[in-house]
């Protein structure tokens, strides 16, 4: 994928193994329970991207064998950070480490993909076409000075801990899209990458199929470093210890996945964990806005709120909303749901039925609520 069009030119789209970006590869050594042969490894990185409408300057320092997350809208860098971890976009300034060894170091030091011991696998599978799924699994093992066969084998091992025993002989024009990712994923970690960079591997599959890979992944990659970018909370849950919120080119909130998607800092964090997020004041032990009040029975909530004149978000599922009784509040638009309607207001936003929404329009003036046991209130700057 690529995020507006600073990302375009870093990776070779038309060249497969500009993915497959440094193995490691030892003869004689196969796959371990859990990922990777190696031993995983600390990354550590100060990246500085000129992008041209704004600048990605991303600090990064992953634990061994930690997985983190990184979500944002289109376009903010996130695919820019990966680039430049991978090798395929240089940095304007700072630097990128693996253990201690320094890879890249601007504006001089460069160490090209190959031999980096990092993989990059994106949302197109990229596989050699011409290749059977047995040798593009051994392609990294076989361009490290791993032998045919032992590669070859290694390969159908590789296969089969992906779930697809017996599908070596076939080509990639031969498996469906979510056997193709299944086999870039072998591919990537017969390599024996130190760290493995996620661009979204899942976006172009179905539900199910996804929900599949999902699971393969947070198997295969248990103890690998790991730095995945996605756009589907449900990704970094299942698969990440620790989550990056960016925006234009800059982290705006990091921590545990759960804590962050819980308690979010700003509107791109709430959006990302499918909360809505309004920002008022503390005033008597509630939230206060513009005519709307509204209390929580959390304790932390409460401890927040019990300062007047600090300023705070309300945070709650647009679900938990209820038209009909509560603040004045006016209809700004209306958004289909997979399961109702999404009355967004002026001030907050309230997702009903269908039969609830029938009547409304834009311009309407309502009434809306949220139970205090349904709001959690977080600091806001």
């Amino acid at each position: 994928m690529s995020e507006g069009g600073a990302d375009d030119g870093g990776r070779a789209e038309g060249n497969p193994d500009a993915t497959v970006s440094g193995s490691h590869a030892r003869d004689g050594v196969g796959p371990r329970s859990g990922g990777s042969g190696q031993d995983a490894a600390a990354l550590r990185a100060d990246i500085v991207v000129r992008r041209r409408d704004f600048e990605v300057a991303i600090a990064l320092d992953v634990a061994p064998g930690e997985t983190v997350a990184v979500m944002g809208r289109s376009g903010a860098g996130k695919s820019t950070l990966l680039d430049a971890l991978a090798g395929l976009t240089p940095l304007d300034g700072g630097e990128i480490t693996l253990d201690g060894r320094v890879l890249d170091r601007a504006p001089r030091l460069r160490t090209a993909p190959m031999h980096r011991g990092i993989v990059l696998l994106g949302q197109d599978a990229r596989l050699f076409p011409h290749l059977t799924a047995r040798e593009n699994v051994a392609f990294g093992p076989r361009a490290a000075g791993v032998s045919a066969s032992d590669a070859r084998s290694r390969a159908d091992e590789w296969l089969e801990r992906v779930g697809l025993p017996g599908a070596g002989d076939r080509r990639p024009a031969q498996l469906s899209g979510g056997e193709q990712q299944r086999v870039a994923v072998a591919r990537a970690l017969a390599a024996e990458p130190r760290v493995v960079l996620l661009d979204e591997p899942l976006v172009a599959l179905d539900a199910v199929t996804a929900s599949e890979i999902r699971a393969m992944l947070r198997e295969r990659l248990d103890g690998v470093t790991t730095i995945a970018v996605t756009h589907d909370a449900v990704d970094a849950a299942a698969l990440a210890d620790r989550l990056l919120i960016v925006e234009r080119g800059r982290v705006t909130q990091e921590g545990p996945v759960r804590e962050v998607l819980a308690a979010p800092a700003t509107e791109v964090a709430a959006k990302i964990a499918g909360l809505e997020r309004i920002v008022g004041v503390a005033r008597g032990g509630a939230f206060v806005r513009e005519g709307l009040r509204l209390e929580s029975t959390d304790a932390a909530s409460r401890a927040l709120a019990a300062r007047d004149g600090v300023t705070l978000a309300a945070v709650f599922r647009a679900a938990d909303a209820r038209l009909g009784e509560g603040a004045p509040a006016r209809v700004s638009h209306l958004e289909s749901t997979p399961t109702g309607v999404r009355v967004v207001l002026d001030v907050g936003a309230a997702e009903v039925s269908p039969r609830e929404a029938v009547g409304l329009r834009p311009g309407d003036d309502v009434r809306w609520s949220i139970a205090p046991e349904c709001v959690r209130f977080v600091p806001a700057s």
